[in-house]
């Protein structure tokens, strides 16, 4: 097996499973925001300030994952 090949499924697959964790990430930060906001709707701008910057963090490991993956091409 040519090994650039193997280079080009595994830069694919770090970057399937990173976008997986992230889409993860967003969707349990999300879930966590409402039911927070729920128990507390008082608290519901420093939530959404939380949950906006959490968010942002996960889908920025996105990021580095396409640049590492897609980086020896």
């Amino acid at each position: 097996m040519d090994i650039t090949i193997l280079a080009e499924i595994t830069g694919s697959l770090n970057v399937g499973l990173a976008c997986l964790g992230a889409a993860l990430g967003v969707g349990i930060i999300g879930m966590k925001a409402a039911e927070a906001v729920g128990r507390n709707p008082g608290a519901a701008t420093p939530i959404l300030v939380q949950a906006i910057l959490s968010t942002a963090f996960a889908e920025g490991i996105v990021f580095f994952a396409i640049f590492l993956g897609k980086s020896g091409n």
